[in-house]
């Protein structure tokens, strides 16, 4: 992620570096699943990736888009906030045919609001959590969603199946307030020093 910011804010003609930070949101949107299957309060949840929307988006718009405010575009952790919300619904909803729906109005949610990967964010998140049973269909599905951008260098998204597919299901060291602060600390930083040497 960091490797691809530092692309899109100092070196923008280095695709190299993009490259190698489309394998991050594929990688998010599976712990996001992980982390909601086996959380103890989707509420406290929720409010977390809530608060941390927030706070980020500042720093999102800076480094982005030099606004304080830029309303056309919201930071990745509006989409992942969505996804919970999504999941959440999808837990206790029985019919196909209901799932379908909920899935395609937060779609429609996050296409509205604008959010980072928008619609195709969450419906990474659906696959994954539908098909968090079934390793080698969700990783297949995982990595055929990196070519729903036409031309787009997403496609090398695909190779975070790779350790997707190796996670050996056991929790690691909780460093989750760490990486929560991460995001839009790093954002500022990389703004602050863009504009001391631009």
């Amino acid at each position: 992620m960091v490797i691809d910011h530092v692309g899109a804010v100092f070196f923008p003609g280095v695709w190299a570096l993009r490259y190698v930070g489309r394998i991050s949101f594929p990688i998010f949107c599976f712990l996001l699943v992980e982390g909601f299957v086996h959380t103890r309060d989707v509420r406290k949840y929720m409010i977390r990736l809530g608060g941390f929307a927030l706070v980020s988006e500042v720093p999102y718009d800076l480094a982005f888009y030099g606004k304080v405010v830029e309303l056309d575009h919201q930071n990745v952790f509006f989409t992942l906030l969505l996804g919970v919300a999504l999941m959440e619904l999808l837990k206790y909803s029985k019919e196909l045919p209901l799932k379908a729906v909920e899935i395609l109005l937060v779609m429609a949610s996050a296409d509205l609001l604008r959010t980072d990967y928008s619609f195709k964010g969450i419906l990474l998140i659906a696959l994954f959590y539908l098909l968090r049973e079934n390793l080698w269909i969700k990783t297949v599905c995982g990595a055929l969603w990196n070519f729903l951008w036409n031309g787009s260098i997403q496609g090398y998204g695909a190779l975070a199946m790779i350790p997707i597919a190796l996670y050996n299901g056991e929790r690691g060291k909780s460093m989750k307030y760490f990486f929560y602060m991460f995001y839009p600390a790093h954002l500022l930083v990389l703004f602050l020093v863009y504009s001391a040497t631009a």
